[in-house]
């Protein structure tokens, strides 16, 4: 069996070529006559670890004087190992395009229909929770 071990510095560069500015700013493209560069908010995290053991331990008993066979009785571990792990996520989120074009460069929010429903649905709990409470109130 071949002998592998993890390499962090592998993953460090998988993460780095992740979280770049071309993420960010999207490939541009010319439409209308106007220059269009996408724009995206990008966040991102990595972790990783790495482990490795050797050594040869004897044949023994646990300390307390436990009978060989009994559950607190150790035996021989022989051998090395070596292991590891990591990985990375992104999340990128468009938010708006810049618009190059005669009269200069213009930005152009994108809408968030998620956060516009979110406000809808905030207002509306604030309304009823007041008409709740005025309502208790005029009843005492």
């Amino acid at each position: 069996m071949a002998e592998r071990s993890f390499d962090p510095a592998g993953l460090t560069r998988a993460a780095e070529d992740t979280f770049t500015v071309r993420r960010v700013f999207g490939e541009a493209y010319e439409r209308d006559g106007c220059l269009v560069v996408p724009v995206a908010r990008v966040t991102g995290m990595t972790g990783s670890g790495a482990g490795s053991g050797g050594g040869d331990v004897s044949p023994g008993e646990h300390e307390g004087g436990a009978e060989p066979g009994s559950r607190t009785a150790w035996h021989a571990a022989h051998g090395t190992g070596d292991g590891g792990g990591g990985g990375f996520a992104a999340h990128v989120k468009p938010i708006g395009v810049f618009v190059v074009d005669g009269s200069g460069a213009h930005w152009q929010p994108t809408l968030d229909v998620n956060r516009v429903i979110l406000g809808g649905q905030l207002a509306v709990a604030v309304v009823a929770s007041a008409w709740a409470l005025a309502w208790a109130v005029r009843r005492r």
